[in-house]
């Protein structure tokens, strides 16, 4: 019996185009959040875009909520716990708690939320329309502006030695974290409606921490994240396709096992 190929249908294709953009978002991000240790920060800020998805059902205007407020919620994380002596997890804790208690509030004082918030909670690469695009175009934009003004060489520099980055280009570092914290909002805010709620923050981590098991270098690191989250996409939704099972999990589940081949191959060396 001869099977007929996933990719050959439009539908396929799209999710296989979508979760590549999504791979090459997350690998950018993955490894600075891994060796920052701010892997609490992905799982943190997913929760509370629910806050802003939910508030978004209710006014009407769910993609754009979404984004303002996750936004505003990692902004604050970092100015909070810049101006106190709180870890930045206690910070995290205190308000992705603020932000899942008001999605509640949000939406009960909603007529018909069922449906809308189920989508938003697990997801679908499969089903993409224009307003996804036109929101991962922006924030891969984002992303493009920042590399050009130099931000990443500025946070992998400060990623391994902050001080000396002070020292190097004063106040850009502080603003840097900011603008780190805005980008991780605005991927987790693209990526809900594709992959999930609960399963967005291990497509920031998982591959990343994989990488970080083999990789010599922090160069490295990012390439091989990238393999390995876009290996992961296009065998996630080959094995959802044949098995009829929902994707994001597919690709999540394929995460966890080429993770575990790299930790398999760093123990073994």
């Amino acid at each position: 019996m001869i099977m007929d190929n996933p990719f050959s249908h439009y539908f396929m294709q799209g999710a296989l185009m979508t979760g590549f953009m999504l791979s090459v978002m997350t690998s950018m991000l993955g490894p600075l959040m891994v060796q920052r240790k701010m892997s609490f920060m992905g799982s943190g800020l997913s929760h509370a875009a629910f806050g802003g998805v939910a508030l978004g059902l209710l006014i009407g205007m769910p993609n754009v909520i979404s984004m303002l407020f996750t936004v505003a919620v990692a902004i604050a994380i970092v100015w909070i716990q810049k101006r106190s002596q709180l870890s930045a997890d206690t910070v995290i804790g205190i308000l992705f708690s603020l932000a899942m208690a008001l999605g509640i509030v949000f939406l009960t004082l909603r007529d018909e939320y069922g449906a809308d918030a189920f989508s938003y909670l697990f997801g679908s690469i499969l089903v993409l329309d224009m307003a996804n695009m036109y929101q991962i175009f922006f924030v891969l934009f984002v992303m493009g502006a920042g590399y050009f003004m130099g931000c990443w060489s500025r946070l992998a520099y400060a990623t391994f030695d902050r001080k000396l980055a002070l020292v190097d280009h004063g106040k850009k570092v502080y603003w840097d974290e900011y603008y780190l914290a805005i980008v991780i909002a605005l991927v987790i805010v693209v990526s809900i409606k594709l992959v999930g709620v609960l399963l967005v923050s291990a497509f920031l981590i998982v591959p990343a921490a994989g990488a970080r098991l083999i990789s010599q270098t922090f160069y490295g690191m990012g390439h091989i994240t990238q393999i390995l989250s876009m290996f992961s996409v296009a065998a996630g939704l080959t094995a959802s396709y044949y098995l009829d099972m929902p994707s994001g999990p597919c690709i999540v589940l394929m995460q966890v096992l080429l993770f575990g081949g790299c930790f398999v191959e760093h123990v073994r060396k």
